[in-house]
């Protein structure tokens, strides 16, 4: 399958910015199961410095600054992608790990996939591993289950146990909140899951994307009502990385557009900068995904 990505940030400033310095990732990623046959990046007021590249996980990254006064800032991001079909459900007996096991070989692993794996089990600037993330985990990790068995139990008993509330949680909600509150965003729930793999010793990452979402039945789809995601990916040694996105209880398929991915959200931030004057901000986003015949 193939889709158009649009996506469009607008900052409405309530007086005059007179510098602003952004640092963008919104160019999606060239993958295995994701063929990126175009993306480009748009952005008004034009910038003085407008600098590509690739930060430390290998995501796209546009850096740019405006050096002239503006009340208000456009980057949209428009990117067309073939999807591909993706390995799903669990492989042959020779290629299953119980978890305990999983755990094992990462910790021995010294080729560079398994090394570089092993920083996903470390504590990042929005996910602190703390007892109560374990506690919430065990349930789903019994002795001698299966890697991928136990994820998606976990990821099931997230999506059935926490409530999917907009209103709820912004991007500086702690993990605590949305476990005694059970609801969030999708940002929350991967968070979630991402804390209780690594209170378990597990590898475990953030991924930013997008997801083509069906209208209303008898509803026409509405051009730019369609939103960011996050899921979050396993280690599973042997196989590589395995996404499980719990807002909807599903593995990622042909669906799913992957942009980055980062120890939590703070890596992957779709645009983010600081600016000079302007004092308080409107912030608007548009997002489409549109399936391409």
């Amino acid at each position: 399958m193939k889709y158009r990505v649009t996506h469009t940030t607008e900052l409405i400033y309530e007086a005059r910015a007179g510098l602003s310095y952004n640092l963008a990732r919104l160019m999606p990623r060239q993958l295995p199961a994701q063929n990126v046959l175009g993306a480009n990046l748009r952005i008004v007021p034009a910038p003085q410095d407008h600098l590509r590249g690739l930060d430390y996980f290998g995501n796209h990254t546009d850096y740019f600054s405006l050096q002239q006064p503006h009340e208000t800032l456009r980057v949209t991001a428009v990117s067309e992608i073939e999807a591909l079909p993706r390995e799903a459900g669990l492989f042959d007996e020779a290629q299953q790990l119980s978890w305990e096991l999983a755990r094992e070989r990462l910790r021995a692993d010294r080729g560079a996939a398994g090394i570089d794996a092993l920083q996903f089990t470390l504590d990042s600037p929005m996910i602190v591993v703390e007892e109560f993330l374990a506690e919430y985990a065990r349930p789903s990790f019994g002795p001698g289950r299966l890697l991928e068995e136990a994820v998606q139990d976990l990821m099931g008993r997230i999506h059935q146990e926490f409530k999917y509330d907009p209103e709820f949680s912004s991007i500086a909600t702690p993990l605590e909140e949305v476990m005694a509150h059970r609801k969030g965003v999708c940002q929350d729930f991967a968070h979630l899951a991402i804390g209780c793999l690594r209170a378990l010793g597990l590898a475990a990452r953030y991924v930013s994307g997008y997801l083509e979402t069906d209208p209303p039945p008898g509803k026409e789809r509405l051009v730019g009502a369609d939103a960011s995601h996050a899921w979050f990916s396993v280690y599973h040694p042997g196989r590589g990385w395995l996404d499980f996105d719990p807002t909807n209880n599903q593995q990622p398929a042909e669906r799913y557009v992957t942009v980055a991915w980062g120890r939590d959200f703070a890596d992957v931030t779709p645009l983010k900068g600081v600016a000079y004057g302007g004092g308080d901000h409107e912030l608007k986003v548009a997002v489409d995904v549109e399936r391409l015949k």
